[in-house]
Parts: C-alpha cells; sequence; structure tokens
C-alpha cells in the first residue's frame, strides 16, 4: 500500500508540474493576437526586419511568408491566432516593407535570400514555413535551398516555377474594377457564400490600430516584376518542385483564377512527399474562408 500511495504521490507531483508547465506555455500569449502583438525587429546582413512573434513556445516556429504588395497587417487574425494556440507563430515583413529597412527586392531570389538572413537571425535550429500565393514561391526556393533549416512547408493559394503566365492580366482586371478591396474579388469566389465570408475576412484583417504602411507604388511595381518573372520562368522538368525533399502540404481552392488551381494539383503530383487539400466553392484565399478547417489541417500536419 506504501508503495502504491508513493507511486500514486509521484504522479501527482509530475502532473501539478506538466500542468504548471502547459500552463505557463499557453498562458504567456494568452492574450496576445496579431492585432496586439508588439512590433519587434531584428538586424540581419544590414536589414533592420520588423516581426510579431507570439504563440505556444514548443515545438518548431512556423514563419509566415506573404503574398504580393501585402504587409503583416494583410494576415487573417483567426489563422495566425488559431494556428498560435499549438505553435510559434512569426510573421514579418521582408525587405523594405512595412517598417523593414532597405529597398523592396525585384526577384524572388532576392527575397528569399532576404527572407532566410531574417529567419537565421531568429537563431531557430530548424523552422516550418507557410508560404501564401508569391510567399509560396519564397518558401519553394527557401525548402530547397535550405533543408537543414525547413522542417515543413505549407502552400498555399501559388503555383510552381513558370505557371502564372497569365497573372498580369488578372490582377489588372481586378485592380481596374474600383471595388473598395480588391481581395473581394481576387481571393473568393462570387456565391453568396463565399462574399460573406470575404466581407468577414476583411473584418477581421482590418481590426489592428497600429499599421504597417502600405506599399508605395514603386515598390509595387518591384513586388511585381518578381511576382511576373519567377511566374514565368519555364521550368518545365519541374526541377525545383523535385528538390524538395520535405513534407508539403498542399492547400487550394477550387476556383483560383489568380493561380490556377490545376497548379496546385500539378505540384502535388511533382513533389516527392506531398498532401493536397482542395477547398470547394473558394478562390485564391480559401484558408480565410475556410480557417478554422485550414488551421486544424495545418496543425495536425504540422505536428
Amino acid at each position: 500500500m506504501r508503495r502504491l500511495n508513493l507511486i500514486f504521490n509521484k504522479a501527482l507531483i509530475f502532473s501539478f508540474l506538466m500542468g504548471m508547465n502547459v500552463a505557463n506555455v499557453s498562458a504567456a500569449d494568452a492574450n496576445v493576437s496579431l492585432a496586439t502583438a508588439v512590433n519587434q525587429a531584428v538586424q540581419a546582413d544590414g536589414i533592420k526586419f520588423s516581426y510579431r512573434s507570439f504563440g505556444n513556445k514548443n515545438g518548431v516556429p512556423i514563419v509566415f511568408l506573404q503574398h504580393f504588395i501585402g504587409t503583416m497587417d494583410y494576415w487573417d487574425p483567426a489563422v495566425v491566432d488559431g494556428l498560435a494556440k499549438s505553435h510559434q507563430v512569426i510573421v514579418f515583413n521582408n525587405t523594405g516593407m512595412g517598417h523593414s529597412t532597405g529597398k523592396v527586392a525585384d526577384s524572388i531570389e532576392q527575397m528569399t535570400k532576404d527572407a532566410y538572413s531574417f529567419i537565421s537571425a531568429l537563431g531557430y535550429q530548424q523552422v516550418d514555413l507557410i508560404g501564401f500565393s508569391m510567399g509560396g514561391f519564397i518558401a519553394q526556393e527557401l525548402a530547397a535551398a535550405h533543408p537543414e533549416k525547413i522542417r515543413k512547408v505549407v502552400l498555399v493559394g501559388t503555383s510552381y516555377k513558370g505557371g502564372g503566365d497569365h497573372l498580369m492580366k488578372v490582377l489588372d482586371e481586378a485592380f481596374s474594377k474600383n471595388l473598395p478591396d480588391p481581395r473581394l474579388d481576387l481571393f473568393f469566389t462570387q456565391s453568396a457564400k463565399s462574399q460573406q465570408a470575404a466581407k468577414e475576412f476583411i473584418g477581421r484583417v482590418n481590426v489592428r490600430k497600429d499599421r504597417d504602411p502600405e506599399i508605395s507604388k514603386e515598390d509595387m511595381n518591384s513586388h511585381a516584376k518578381a511576382l511576373i518573372t519567377w511566374a514565368n520562368t519555364p521550368d518545365p522538368e519541374f526541377k525545383l518542385l523535385k528538390s524538395i525533399g520535405q513534407p508539403v502540404l498542399v492547400v487550394e481552392g477550387s476556383n483560383d483564377t489568380m493561380l490556377d488551381t490545376a497548379n496546385s494539383i500539378e505540384m502535388y503530383k511533382h513533389l516527392p512527399d506531398a498532401q493536397l487539400v482542395l477547398y470547394p466553392d473558394s478562390g485564391h484565399g480559401s484558408l480565410f474562408q475556410y480557417n478554422s478547417d485550414f488551421v486544424n489541417k495545418v496543425a495536425s500536419f504540422l505536428n
């Protein structure tokens, strides 16, 4: 009986200590969200990168790589905050974007080098990546070039190299419609359900008050050059995709008019270790429309 009591007491102590650990991890950032996280900065290769980092300190951190002309404030809090419950999340502005210093790069190659400098400066042994749209281009290049640093990759609403020859036309059409927000048209379908999700998404991303500066016209042109050049650089044998050995989760909407849904299926076929998620009645921003399910699937994949 004494031995049983001893075992029981040890179990209680262990449970108590584990409970303290879990409580400390989860409570540390319990009141922090994308809308309230403080802006931080780290110096790397002469650039001061602005970023926000919060969430569960256990496990491998997630670095988010943003879309064309987007800053940290263009991420959906429902996605970032959702993943922060189980992971450390890191959003940042690449060179010249938001409060980051330096000149905005006009090539995906340079953006990739800059992103790697930022990630290295954080000091983590490994990170996971979520690359959305143009951020997915950078994520592919990073994963291929630095397999020792990049553990797993989530590619959302993006394309393989050379798979976006119609991209400029789509962007021109969307911006010429004078919508209150081009993302209503670019990221979502025209169904009532998808448009309702679009309005809810716009509401969430506009909650933060001290927002990053918007991109200038000159820097937008640099982004466009990088985007269009990479998307039109042929890679007929899919060498880049085939060189990515890490596990990859490919996520896409059923009707992505910016970067064709078919491109994501093609990526899934040529990546050595990939899973594919296709969401119904959704466009380029399927992760925002199905944010809760996306968070669950990504957390499961990364864990």
